[in-house]
């Protein structure tokens, strides 16, 4: 697995910012409970916001429990990611990633997917909400087979 995320972790940024880092580290090594542990207890992901496949009602997905179950219908799922986070901009106890989160699916295939990923933490550092805003048919139009 290749790790495209590149910010100076040994300088020193925002709080969110170092949350989203290590939240996108986590993802791209498939690390479910090193990811899990980055949120608060009452946290919430929407990803993304609104209605979609992952979440019909477009509530988001609460907790623990509810964020594994997100993880284990998506994230889980996913063969291999890459982020490359083109710009990033903190303010107060929240960061805007704007980037692209390339996923390589079963079956040989690839889809891109640009979008705006918004994480707020506490006090404490972990992760209060992750909100990702991205258009479901926009990143479906990516999609393609990956030739060896």
């Amino acid at each position: 697995m290749s790790i495209t995320v590149s910010w100076d972790t040994e300088a020193e940024q925002p709080p969110a910012r170092l949350a989203a880092w290590r939240s996108m580290n986590a993802v791209v090594r498939g690390a479910k409970e090193e990811w899990l542990d980055l949120f608060a207890a009452d946290a919430t992901v929407e990803d993304p916001v609104g209605p979609s496949f992952f979440d019909e009602e477009g509530k988001g997905h609460h907790g623990r429990e509810g964020i594994s179950a997100f993880w284990d219908k998506t994230i889980g799922q996913v063969e291999r990611f890459e982020f490359t986070i083109r710009d990033s901009h903190a303010a107060g106890d929240e960061v805007a990633n704007v980037g692209t989160i390339t996923t390589y699916l079963p079956g040989n295939y690839r889809v891109d997917t640009d979008g705006v990923f918004v994480y707020r933490v506490g006090e404490d550092g972990l992760i209060r909400s992750m909100r990702a805003f991205w258009e479901t048919e926009r990143a479906m139009a990516t999609a393609r087979e990956v030739k060896d």
